[in-house]
């Protein structure tokens, strides 16, 4: 529970005074030993603890996905290994599992989606980076539009699908190889896109390097580049974006 909901259960009866000065009380983090969970996160940024599953340990990450659940109702987790999937699936059978994002979740139901973002890719083999920002993005509550394999090889394929990019609040743009999608969405569009090199391509893209110094320093204007392979943080970002034009709206 976020303070929000405590608050709503007191005013309805649900939960004691008693019971709702314990939840503030609590320490702003849960000791585990060999993690400290961040139970304050979603109260001071509107965004829970999520997890990094790559290189944890079964019995931590077991334990730390079973704690989150418990306090917010739902988790999520990132570069999870289908391993890993196996391991919380035991325990937690409705857990639902990407391979291509490599995305771990329980989400809550019927959860309320607004706004929307564009998550763009210049190809195929960039979909796996452009699904973990959208469904970050989605988890977090924003709409996702997904419009897939618009790069410039064949740039006629952007153009026939602007119009439903640039009616979005923000753009994600996902591409390997030299980079080039997010600097010419970034001249056609009117709010923010972020960049995200993916490691597509051949030797001397160096593994995403290529694309990362080319979406740096591109010569369009309204982008920000996050780190090679880092959907996540793209997802989020854009979500923080996304927010802020709904609210506009309202």
């Amino acid at each position: 529970m976020d303070a929000h909901e405590v608050l709503e259960l007191v005013k309805e009866g649900k939960l004691s005074v008693e019971e709702a000065e314990s939840f503030f009380r609590r320490q702003p983090f849960e000791e585990m030993d060999f993690a400290k969970l961040d139970m304050h996160r979603k109260v001071r940024s509107g965004f829970p603890e999520v997890i990094y599953c790559a290189g944890k340990a079964e019995s931590h990450l077991l334990k730390i996905f079973e704690r989150l659940y418990e306090a917010e109702g739902e988790v999520f987790g990132t570069r999870a290994t289908p391993e890993q999937y196996a391991l919380i699936r035991e325990k937690f059978p409705e857990t639902e599992y990407d391979p291509i994002s490599h995305i771990i979740k329980i989400e809550k139901r019927n959860k309320k989606r607004t706004g929307c973002i564009a998550v763009c890719t210049a190809g195929t083999a960039d979909i796996a980076v452009a699904e973990e920002a959208a469904q970050t993005a989605e988890y977090f509550g924003s709409k996702v539009e997904r419009i897939y394999d618009v790069g410039v090889a064949g740039i006629h394929r952007l153009l026939s699908r602007i119009d439903r990019i640039q009616r979005a609040n923000c753009v994600i743009a996902v591409a390997g190889m030299e980079g080039a999608l997010a600097s010419v969405l970034g001249g056609m569009v009117d709010k923010p896109v972020i960049a995200v090199p993916t490691s597509v391509g051949y030797g001397a893209s160096f593994h995403g390097v290529a694309a990362l110094l080319t979406m740096v320093n591109s010569c369009a204007n309204g982008i920000a580049v996050v780190n090679i392979d880092n959907g996540y943080g793209a997802g989020y970002i854009a979500t923080q974006i996304n927010r802020m034009g709904v609210k506009k709206d309202e």
